[in-house]
């Protein structure tokens, strides 16, 4: 690996400080070399925050002047923002080289920071562990790409794909230490989505419940097609009711959320361009076996993990539901995976293959 690919390496590292709490935002982190030596770093630590080019700046030892910074994402160029362009301020700072992972894909800078950084003469190369780049930020190139949020189905489940037994009995098939990493996981998202019979059944509270978390609470979102709520659910009373979401085919009226926190829509595409409207583009999908079933028939499914715990439950509840196929061509096949012990279960992670 040469000495670009390693600074470059460490400023993803610095990048993924800030998982979970710069949403909407990427994961972006930056160094800043002079001689041979590391002077600052920096990144992104939350929305509305410095950015990575910013923050190394502003860490740095000494003058930046003629110094190389390396950033994993194309400094920004455009004003329509909380914060001042980063590619401005590199001019300004008279950086000599900058060194960059991957273009930015919104639409208001893509090649436009490269373009301006190189008309003032600053030498620019770009495309140094791209590939890191585009897993460390698969939310937001998604979502930039496709103008639709990234949506990461979870499921907790035995070896035969069960997530209950036939009498409705599951608590509890996977271990401690696992549903610990998934409440991590649901940390690292803006919002986590239930259907209406999975609300009815089980009357979760779909927070973050790790010991002395002061992170952000994700938003709880609750998908139905009748539109029938039982609004005495620990959803609606609780201290977090206010990021209570229903997206609902049918109208609803009622006293127990705000308007704005009930969205009426004709399907899932419509909701989830309805969520992206929002700024939530990183969405946690946990059940029902029919909602997933739904989100994954229509396409809509980007990531999928499964929490498997080491036992065989026989005849009972199906993880997944609804997803008949007539060929094998129509499988639903995970690439990138990985495979990790939890406890006593494993976790298996991938992206849905297109």
């Amino acid at each position: 690996m040469s000495m670009h690919e390693e600074y470059l390496k460490r400023a993803f590292e610095l990048s993924l400080q800030s998982r979970g709490a710069n949403f909407p935002n990427p994961y972006v982190g930056a160094v800043i070399v002079k001689n041979g030596r590391i002077i600052g770093e920096g990144y992104h630590k939350k929305h509305g925050g410095p950015h990575a080019e910013v923050d190394a700046i502003l860490s740095a030892t000494e003058s930046v002047e003629g110094a190389d910074i390396y950033v994993t994402l194309e400094p920004c160029c455009h004003t329509n923002k909380l914060t001042p362009p980063c590619a401005q301020r590199l001019i300004q700072e008279k950086i000599k080289r900058v060194f960059i992972a991957n273009l930015d894909p919104n639409p208001h800078v893509f090649g436009e920071g490269v373009r301006l950084l190189r008309e003032h003469g600053i030498t620019v190369e770009h495309g140094l562990l791209s590939e890191l780049g585009e897993t460390v930020n698969e939310v937001f190139f998604h979502a930039q790409r496709n103008k639709t949020p990234f949506v990461h189905l979870k499921l907790a489940q035995s070896l035969d794909g069960k997530i209950a037994l036939s009498n409705g009995e599951s608590q509890w098939i996977t271990s401690a230490e696992a549903r610990n990493h998934a409440h991590h996981a649901r940390s690292l998202h803006q919002a986590v989505m239930i259907g209406a019979n999975t609300l009815r059944a089980d009357n979760p509270k779909l927070n973050v419940r790790l010991t002395n978390y002061q992170g952000t609470q994700p938003y709880r979102i609750v998908f139905t097609k009748s539109g029938e709520i039982d609004f005495s659910k620990n959803l609606f009373c609780d201290e977090l009711k206010e990021k209570t979401i229903i997206i609902s085919q049918k109208k609803i009226t009622t006293h127990h959320l705000p308007p704005e926190n009930i969205i009426q829509a004709r399907d899932l595409k419509e909701s989830l361009s309805a969520l992206f409207d929002r700024k939530l583009i990183n969405l946690y999908l946990e059940g029902g076996a029919n909602l997933a079933g739904e989100f994954l028939k229509e396409k809509l499914v980007q990531r999928v993990s499964f929490y498997l715990a080491p036992t065989i439950l026989g005849e009972g509840l199906s993880s997944l539901s609804g997803i008949k196929l007539s060929t094998l061509q129509e499988r639903i096949d995970l690439v990138d995976s990985k495979i990790e012990n939890v406890g006593r279960d494993f976790y298996l992670t991938g992206k849905i293959a297109r």
